[in-house]
Parts: structure tokens; C-alpha cells; sequence
């Protein structure tokens, strides 16, 4: 697994202990990128950042890219290329993560494990110091690490800006060789060769991009989203889902809204979240009704509502999309199936108009 990071990084550390508690030293906006394998006892490698050159050189080889062989090629070209080709391979979809608060790496990685395994998706973890401030707990943690996540969101950007960017390249010339083919077929009627380009395109290219972000990880999300150059104004994702989101829900369409997708922008509330419900009472007059667990003001208008409040299995649990959540209630692992795969979990659900949200 793989994991994008802007924590300070321990490199001459074995194990989990690489990972540190605080900002990377060099600025909260500094990425870097690790590979973590095994689940008990974990290997970690924190990735060189430059590529040498013959690397660089068979990748664009084996997948055809377009690279400008005289610049410097760094560590994501190589991660990039390694998930595009195990996503192909396995049919598998890419899921990028986003945690919340007090996550020390250990959490995050323990998710990500489990969201391979019940949706069968590969994991992309972005990890921001989330963990308090390297206190216990109490509120002067939970703010502390509020300003950890607003002070990461440049580094959130940064990071879907490389996503954006290696999936473009990694598809350019499949795109290019697919438009060809349309347009010789169809050299005059231009609607016909968009309509064949767009069939073939879909047939050879069935790997989604979506995100998940959870709880404070939303709080990541808008300030990364709220500039109006954001990477994440941009049509990047094909399904993003915002569950169990530990923001305003007053105002919070302003920003949703700035949020393109070529599916779906979903947002899962729970009534009876009972971590939501303690963020709530946390003083600061920025602390108004949470997001993801209020069912009125629901007027972002290119967001599908999900309440999942009642389900089965839920109760007032805040990670509700894995553990007894999802092992208790077949439907409700259904509806995060098909938002993690980039597909239309709405369908399945009854549509309430007076309230704008969707129900089992």
C-alpha cells in the first residue's frame, strides 16, 4: 500500500515509528510518499523523491507516455504508473482516503487494510498529523488537530493536483488513439464520432477514481477546495463521498458545490453519530451544526444526501462504512459498494423531497 503524507517522516525509524506526529519539517505543503506492506508487522519505505533517468525512460516506454525525458522525474511517476498498471490488471477501482481526527498512522492504515478487503478497491491513504497535537484527548486536542487539518489542505491540493495530472498522462494516449479511430469512422458527423469516442472510452478504461473523505478529513477537503485554482475544482473524481463530515453544515454548500465529479457527489449523514454529536459541544463559535449529522439546510445542489440514520447495524456509530456497520447490514455495505466503485448507489434508495435525502 501506498500512503501520501505531509507528517514528518523518522527515516533512520523501523516500522510504524517512521511515521511522526507533527508537520513535515520542511512546511506543512511538503509530500512525500511510502510504502507499507505487511498488516502485522508492517515494512516501511519512505520513496527517494527523484526518479533516475532510466526509470523514467521505461515507464514512458511501457505505457506509451508523453514525458520530457530532460526534466527531472520523481518517485509518483513510479507509484502512479504501479497502481494504474495493478488497478488494470485486477479490475480493480482506486479509492484515495482522506482520515479524521485523532488518527495516529496506525488507525489510518488499519481502515485503509479493511476498506481493501470489504470493497475490494485499492487505497490510496493521504495522512495529515492528525492525532492532537500529541495530546491525549479533550478539546484542546480536537483543536488542535482542527488546525492541523486546515494548515494541511494546501498539501490535500497538492496532492490531488498529481492525481489529476498522472491520470491524464496515463490516459492521453489511449484517449488520443480512441478519438482517432472515431473520427476515421465517422469523418463527417461529428456527433457520431463524440458518441463512439465516449462508448469505447468507457468499454477500455472501466477504472474509476473516488475519494472518500471522513469526518475532520471534510474539514481537510473545503479548505483545500476553497481557492478558486483548487486541483479539486477540477473534474478529477468520478464518485466523492463525504461521510460522517465534521464541518458547518450552515454555509457548507458554498463550497460543495465547487466540487466537479464525473459521477457522483455524495454526503452521508447519521443522525445519532455520537462522535459528531461530542464535536458538537466542543466550545468556538465555529462549532455549529456538524455536517454529517443534521438533516436540514440540505441545499447543495450537485450533492446527493444519504441519510443512514436507523439502518440496521448503524446506531451511533461515526465510521459506519466498515466493521459491525457493514457486517450487520448487506444493504448498507451495497450503497458504499457502488460510491467507492464510481457508480449510482441512489438507485437503490427512496428519494425524500421535503427534506432533500435519500433512505434504505
Amino acid at each position: 500500500m501506498y500512503l501520501i503524507t505531509n507528517r514528518v517522516l523518522h527515516e533512520d525509524q523501523q516500522g510504524l515509528k517512521v511515521f511522526g506526529k507533527e508537520p513535515n519539517p520542511l512546511g506543512p505543503n511538503e509530500l512525500r510518499l511510502v510504502k507499507v506492506e505487511g498488516v502485522r508487522n508492517p515494512q516501511v519505505e519512505v520513496l527517494a523523491d527523484e526518479l533516475p533517468l532510466t526509470e523514467a525512460q521505461a515507464h514512458s516506454d511501457k505505457h506509451k507516455l508523453d514525458l520530457d525525458l530532460k526534466q527531472q522525474w520523481y518517485a509518483s511517476l513510479r507509484v502512479a504508473c504501479e497502481l494504474f498498471d495493478l488497478a488494470r490488471t485486477q479490475n480493480r477501482h482506486l479509492l484515495f482516503f482522506v482520515h479524521g481526527y485523532n488518527n495516529d498512522i496506525g488507525d489510518v492504515l488499519k481502515t485503509a487494510n479493511e476498506l481493501e478487503k470489504l470493497y475490494k478497491v485499492i487505497v490510496v491513504p493521504f495522512s495529515w498529523p492528525a492525532n492532537g497535537g500529541g495530546k491525549v484527548s479533550g478539546t484542546s486536542a480536537y483543536l488542535d488537530d482542527k488546525d492541523d487539518a486546515r494548515s494541511s489542505a494546501t498539501a490535500f491540493h497538492r496532492a490531488v493536483q498529481k492525481i489529476h495530472f498522472y491520470h491524464r498522462l496515463l490516459t492521453k494516449s489511449l484517449r488520443t488513439e480512441l478519438l482517432a479511430r472515431a473520427v476515421d469512422k465517422y469523418p463527417d458527423n461529428g456527433e457520431k464520432a463524440r458518441s463512439m469516442f465516449t462508448r469505447e472510452m468507457d468499454k477500455n478504461c472501466k477504472v474509476s477514481l473516488n475519494l472518500i473523505t471522513h469526518s475532520m478529513g471534510n474539514y481537510v477537503l473545503k479548505y483545500a477546495a476553497k481557492p478558486s485554482g483548487s486541483s479539486l475544482r477540477k473534474l478529477v473524481f468520478d464518485n466523492i463521498c463525504l461521510v460522517a463530515a465534521d464541518v458547518n453544515n450552515p454555509g457548507h454548500a458554498s463550497w460543495v458545490q465547487s466540487l466537479p465529479s464525473r459521477g457522483r457527489v455524495y454526503v452521508v449523514i447519521n443522525e445519532n453519530d455520537g462522535a459528531l454529536k461530542w464535536s458538537r459541544r466542543k466550545p468556538g463559535e465555529e462549532q455549529l451544526e456538524r455536517l454529517g449529522h443534521h438533516l436540514r439546510n440540505l441545499t447543495a445542489n450537485n450533492a446527493y444526501y444519504v441519510d443512514v440514520t436507523g439502518n440496521r447495524g448503524v446506531g451511533s456509530e461515526h465510521s459506519y462504512f466498515k466493521g459491525r456497520s457493514v457486517d450487520r447490514n448487506s444493504t448498507l455495505k451495497k450503497i458504499f459498494t457502488q460510491m467507492f466503485e464510481g457508480r449510482k448507489s441512489e438507485t437503490r434508495l427512496k428519494y425524500h423531497p421535503d427534506i432533500n435525502v435519500y433512505r434504505s
